[in-house]
């Protein structure tokens, strides 16, 4: 559910490092949508996760995660603007190259302080069978990515929080009408709200 309060940072991060400009309306319209999927995820009641196994540790990595959204849609938007601004255009593969590329350095890095390089390469040599399946993972990732970032690059970061958030309230819509989920009227009126938003 935290989650989906991912367009506030994205937005706040877009204001302070992106130097973007929002109507009123825009606010009022990410306030319904993240209003409107917390009472949506609030209304399952004893169907939903139970509070009591959240921890500090878990919220403060969603708080962290929360705010790297907001830098990275931030820079994002910055780094569009600038290329504007030269007369250059930043298609979706060079921010997913570049993007990939930085994660690659920083993952490298984590893997062999925490010795955990090698131990992924002995593991790979034990079981073959999972190298496929990390490729196929690599593969389906990719793509997926190719999608988000063209979205980045010809829209903004915001607009692709608004889709991911929209796909969650799909989700739930498609359990409701296909797999005979239901919903009390706290549920109804989070929807209902949030689409509105949308």
């Amino acid at each position: 559910m935290a989650k989906s309060a991912k367009m506030a940072p994205v937005m706040i991060g877009q204001l302070v490092l992106g130097g973007s400009t929002y109507h009123p309306r825009d606010y009022l319209q990410v306030l319904a949508i993240i209003i409107g999927t917390g009472i949506l995820g609030l209304s399952k009641g004893s169907h939903g996760a139970d509070s009591s196994h959240s921890s500090f540790l878990g919220t403060i990595f969603i708080l962290l995660s929360l705010v790297m959204d907001g830098i990275t849609g931030g820079l994002q938007k910055s780094i569009k603007r600038d290329a504007q601004n030269a007369n250059h255009t930043v298609n979706g593969f060079q921010f997913m190259a570049f993007t990939n590329l930085h994660m690659t350095f920083v993952a490298l890095f984590v893997s062999i302080v925490n010795g955990d390089l090698m131990n992924g390469f002995e593991y790979m040599k034990r079981d073959p069978d999972l190298v496929v399946l990390l490729c196929k993972f690599c593969f389906c990732s990719a793509l997926g990515q190719a999608f988000i970032f063209f979205t980045i690059a010809i829209f903004d970061p915001l607009v692709v929080s608004t889709i991911t958030t929209t796909r969650k309230i799909v989700s739930v819509l498609l359990s409701v009408f296909y797999k005979g989920h239901h919903l009390n009227h706290q549920g109804w009126c989070g929807i209902l709200l949030a689409i509105g938003g949308i």
